[in-house]
């Protein structure tokens, strides 16, 4: 290229033209995208990606490949792909020479047609590995953590509080709207539509339309009235009565109605992320259990590799263990469900032996404890009592006889019904001092209750886990699960998310754990390839030796 300075040190280039070609390696990243994006139907890809109007829609296949790609080289800023669509060989030769704008990546990876194509990956990803046999029959491997939300940690809305300044605020209402029915101003209302914003709105209104005929008839009144106007009087009570409605009543139920309409179900959220809930991280480095927004991550593992995810505003694992379930394309797949301890009890049992017809490997939260000696010889715990079957009574530490009192069932709150046997001591024992026992330090007789179905599945769960096999497959969660969320936080350096709103974070975590899928799978290519091409060296090697020993041996035996 050549150059020329003038007296004023200006540069004048003179054009040049480069033509290059680029291509990339057999066994690059890229290679392994491509024909995996590739393998995902074209009904699959194309669907709700029509556009009727204006330019045509870029396509889903080639967004997702640079997607896949640019997370695998943990860049995940959509300005910053946008830069590597420009400057990267390897993402320009997958995009086929497009040019994508940020403002295109940010919107298809936040689309709903994008949510719907990352889950199916998934599912074409699964199909892949068991044809290749990378996925055997034995078990699945069910983990959670915590994703930290993209939101300040301070714009916390707690439900406790909002019940409570709302139920307060609705007693006022109610008081001011029997003010007004005394004094005539407004029709007898139900008092649930007195408590809403909409009954509020409507007081409002029925007190402009008096304000109004007030003001009629004190223009009609003579200008001095001794004592003052009665009507003005009411007129100034209406007024300041209003202003209270419209200034305070009013925006504050609004504000209250939609702050427990966004909770469903949850005690808090984020008011920069209304999707996001409060809840204790896994890093905590003051270990003060400071709260904080995020999100519950679930992932099904098999190998290492990700089989489904699913992301949920729920802070505890054992609710959302049969939701993920029920989204799970993968169950067929196997015989076993394998968790830790906090995804233990009688629903995700219940759920998991009769609705999916699955074998649980999860220990429940006292499993440990009850293996140990001195649990067993704890003569005080009811599980240790002595327990007669033909006269179903028990018998405990003390001598103190319990007999079946009656059935019970319980449901908790979020509506599953467990059904306890009810035992209450005899009150007529064999001694005084046993029927001083049988009685409480009120003075009522002492009781326990037995969940039968609860301690078949504990039977159950230490059967399983006590056997060889179950053994041999419960050990393999510590490192076929746990590593992934290492993986993601250490090396992808995903500890908090990017997006806002739980289904863009949904999607951005989809396509994290796909790219973490693709490149485990591209190193296990490389690897094999290796050895492979080692194991012919090595082959060749032996031959030649054994050809070289041949001749030597034949060598000596001529001679002699």
């Amino acid at each position: 290229m050549n150059s020329c300075y003038d007296k004023n040190n200006q540069t004048h280039q003179k054009g040049v033209v480069l033509n290059f070609d680029f291509t990339v390696s057999s066994t690059h990243i890229v290679r392994l995208i491509d024909a995996f994006v590739d393998s995902i139907p074209n009904e699959i890809l194309l669907k709700d990606n029509v556009s009727t109007t204006g330019r045509p829609l870029s396509h889903p296949a080639i967004m997702l490949k640079i997607l896949l790609f640019a997370y695998s080289q943990q860049t995940f800023s959509g300005r910053k792909i946008e830069l590597m669509l420009e400057e990267n060989i390897p993402m320009r030769w997958l995009a086929r020479e497009n040019h994508y704008s940020y403002h295109t990546i940010n919107n298809f990876r936040s689309s709903s047609h994008a949510s719907e194509l990352i889950k199916q990956s998934f599912v074409y990803f699964s199909l892949a590995l068991k044809d290749h046999d990378l996925i055997k029959d034995d078990a699945v491997f069910i983990d959670g953590t915590k994703i930290e939300a993209d939101a300040n940690k301070y714009s916390f809305t707690w439900k406790k509080s909002v019940q409570k300044y709302h139920n307060s605020l609705k007693e006022k209402a109610c008081a001011l709207y029997e003010e007004l029915v005394e004094k005539q101003v407004i029709e007898s209302m139900d008092l649930e539509t007195v408590q809403s914003s909409s009954g509020m709105e409507l007081i409002s209104e029925n007190i402009t339309e008096e304000i109004a005929k007030l003001n009629e008839e004190i223009e009609q009144e003579p200008k001095v009235i001794k004592g003052g106007s009665p009507k003005k009087r009411r007129r100034r009570f209406l007024s300041k009565t209003k202003r209270q409605l419209d200034q305070d009543f009013i925006p504050r139920a609004k504000k209250y109605e939609e702050a427990e309409r966004i909770f469903q179900g949850r005690n808090s959220f984020s008011k920069t992320d209304h999707d996001a809930t409060f809840m204790c991280m896994k890093e905590d480095p003051m270990r003060n259990r400071e709260l904080k927004p995020g999100y519950s991550l679930q992932i099904a593992t098999h190998n290492q590799f990700v089989l489904d995810y699913g992301l949920f505003a729920n802070p505890t694992d054992t609710r959302t263990l049969v939701p993920f379930l029920n989204q799970f394309h993968s169950t067929d797949f196997f015989n076993y469900i394998v968790a830790d301890a906090g995804y233990g009890s009688e629903y995700n049992y219940t759920s998991i032996i009769d609705k999916f017809e699955k074998e649980p490997l999860i220990p429940y939260n006292t499993f440990l404890k009850e293996q140990k000696r001195k649990f067993k010889n704890d003569i005080s715990k009811p599980q240790n009592w002595p327990y007669n079957e033909e006269d179903d009574y028990y018998i405990d530490h003390l001598g103190v006889r319990f007999s079946f009192y009656r059935y019970s069932t319980r449901k908790d709150k979020y509506g599953f019904k467990r059904d306890l046997k009810m035992y209450q001591a005899d009150k007529i024992q064999l001694s005084s001092e046993l029927d001083k026992l049988a009685k409480t330090s009120s003075g009522r007789q002492r009781q326990i209750q037995v969940n039968q179905t609860w301690n078949y599945y504990k039977e159950k769960i230490k059967e399983n886990l006590s056997s060889d096999e179950g053994q041999a497959i419960y050990r393999r969660r510590k490192y076929d699960v746990e590593p992934v969320f290492g993986r993601m936080k250490r090396d992808f350096g995903v500890r908090r998310t990017h997006l806002r709103e739980q289904k863009p974070v949904e999607n951005n975590i989809g396509l994290v754990l796909m790219s973490m899928n693709l490149v485990k799978l591209g190193k296990m290519i490389a690897q094999f390839s290796a050895k492979y091409i080692e194991n012919i060296k090595i082959r060749l090697q032996i031959l030649s030796y054994s050809k070289l020993w041949s001749r030597i041996i034949f060598l000596e035996a001529g001679n002699h």
